[in-house]
């Protein structure tokens, strides 16, 4: 019943930038009870967490291999989420989701909703 939908995806060279967007069928309100987060898969690779926003305090947490190139905005009067990633590595091409979780914690690792993701590919 809850769906996310990821978008903004494409091919970037590197030390480009791309902004990916998640758009959520929350209402404003029920979505601020939310922490949204971004994952990402890479062919061959377990799913890594890259950020979070917290659904409470405005707190943000990011992998080491992404902190100062990545960040995590959140607009709840629109139900989105967004990752603006600048100085893009060929190591960062993966297929990105987001997530949600009920008043989740930053680094929870359980999540209630996932999106279908969207590809982000970095060449060289």
């Amino acid at each position: 019943q809850v769906q996310l939908v990821e978008s903004g995806g494409g091919l970037v060279q590197a030390g480009g930038s791309l902004r990916l967007s998640c758009a959520a069928s929350f209402s404003m309100v029920s979505f601020s009870t939310y922490t949204l987060s971004w994952f990402r898969q890479a062919p061959g690779k377990e799913r890594e967490f890259v950020a979070a926003f917290s659904w409470n305090g405005g707190s943000t947490g990011y992998a080491d291999s992404v902190k100062g190139r990545f960040t995590i905005s959140r607009d709840n009067a629109k139900s989105s989420v967004y990752l603006q990633m600048n100085s893009l590595k060929p190591e960062d091409t993966a297929v990105y989701y987001c997530a949600a979780k009920f008043r989740g914690a930053v680094y929870g690792t359980t999540y209630d909703y996932w999106g279908q993701g969207t590809q982000v590919t970095v060449s060289s």
